[in-house]
């Protein structure tokens, strides 16, 4: 006999339900929540807002106050039991008589995975983890993924007509897809820490970068540009900006020394790291480089020539695809460049997770196994 039953289930839904409020805001924490029920009566629910701030177990108890003694507390991930920015949660549920924690899935560290559990069990409490686990596993691929290995989700991103072309043959991408996947597009650079281009993206689009969300404008996440020997230009626009956010620029290790000073005149970090085999910037100490920065998730928008580069590399963990109905026909400018290919048992594949309709186009989502 198991030792949950449906309720349990059920709340434990609402606990995610609560963690999901704070998806895109939280890194490099991760998204939590929590609801607090007793008598089989929800009482009090919280989420984790902010890095800093009180985790969603602390918010949820001091919703539930005194109820809170005898009850239960559902919790997306294991409670934690040491002293970071915050006091362990542990202590908090200890302190409010909290008799039974249901957690939806183990810390995914390491070094602490099970300890809080464990702390609490020791303590005399009911617990019993691993509910929904898939679900709230969901929820934090990006902090799994950095917490275990030290890098970033890595999400490819490219808007693409049904021939597998981003622009035309002569560059112009104006637009390949519609007004509903561009606003996708920018709630998905929303709840992303940072965005990287090529510079020859960054050369031809000079694009901004930034989010901008049913109007407003968004958390402007880091903005990194793959330029080997500094092409850019110190005016781009992404230099121009007036956003909190700043724009790193790796480039190779002979880069123009006078041409890192105007870039970093202009505002940008200039970062030097290896060059690959081919030529190209070493994919892997770049994406190490951000993970130091605490960096969680990086969404990669392009161009052909980057995404060749993370696909033969296999950096890529997540796709998410915009799909136009349009043809634009062989000359125009392939989503991915060579990858040298010779047998389809060579292909570079993920697993489709969902398609959803945006206005004429279509958005599919999956995740590569590496």
């Amino acid at each position: 006999m198991s030792d949950y039953d449906e309720l349990d289930i059920r709340f434990m839904r609402l606990a995610i339900h609560e963690a999901r409020k704070g998806l895109g805001k939280t890194s490099p924490n991760p998204c939590v929540g929590a609801v607090v029920v007793k008598d089989g009566l929800l009482i009090a629910q919280g989420y984790h807002r902010k890095a800093g701030m009180p985790h969603a177990e602390a918010n949820a108890l001091a919703m539930a106050g005194r109820d809170a003694a005898g009850a239960t507390i559902y919790v997306t991930l294991e409670p934690c039991n040491h002293t970071g920015r915050t006091p362990p949660c542990t202590e908090k549920i200890l302190a409010a008589g909290i008799k039974r924690v249901v957690v939806g899935m183990n810390d995914p560290n390491p070094l602490v995975s099970g300890g809080g559990n464990a702390y609490l069990s020791s303590r005399g409490l009911s617990v019993i983890s691993g509910i929904l686990e898939d679900e709230c596993r969901q929820l934090n691929r990006p902090f799994i993924k950095h917490v275990t290995s030290g890098l970033p989700w890595v999400i490819m991103k490219a808007g693409l007509s049904v021939d597998g072309r981003i622009a035309t043959r002569s560059g112009h991408s104006n637009w390949v897809t519609c007004d509903e996947s561009r606003r996708q597009v920018h709630r998905l650079r929303d709840k992303v820490d940072a965005i990287l281009v090529g510079s020859g993206t960054a050369l031809a689009d000079d694009p901004s970068l930034t989010a901008r969300v049913a109007g407003r404008r968004g958390r402007d996440p880091l903005r990194v540009v793959l330029d080997t020997t500094l092409q850019m230009s110190a005016d781009a626009r992404m230099l121009q900006l007036e956003s909190a956010a700043q724009t790193w620029i790796f480039c190779g290790p002979d880069a123009d020394p006078d041409r890192r000073k105007q870039l970093e005149e202009a505002g940008a970090v200039v970062k030097k790291v290896a060059l690959d085999p081919l030529g190209g910037l070493e994919l892997t100490a770049v994406l190490k480089e951000l993970g130091r920065a605490d960096i969680t998730s990086l969404l990669v928008e392009g161009g052909g020539t980057v995404h060749a580069a993370f696909l033969r590399d296999e950096l890529y963990d997540q796709a998410n695809l915009f799909i136009a109905p349009i043809f634009i026909g062989s000359e125009g400018v392939p989503v991915v460049g060579e990858l040298g290919i010779d047998r389809i048992d060579e292909r570079k594949c993920f697993t489709m997770m969902k398609t959803r309709r945006l206005g004429c186009d279509v958005m599919i989502e999956g995740l590569f196994a590496n």
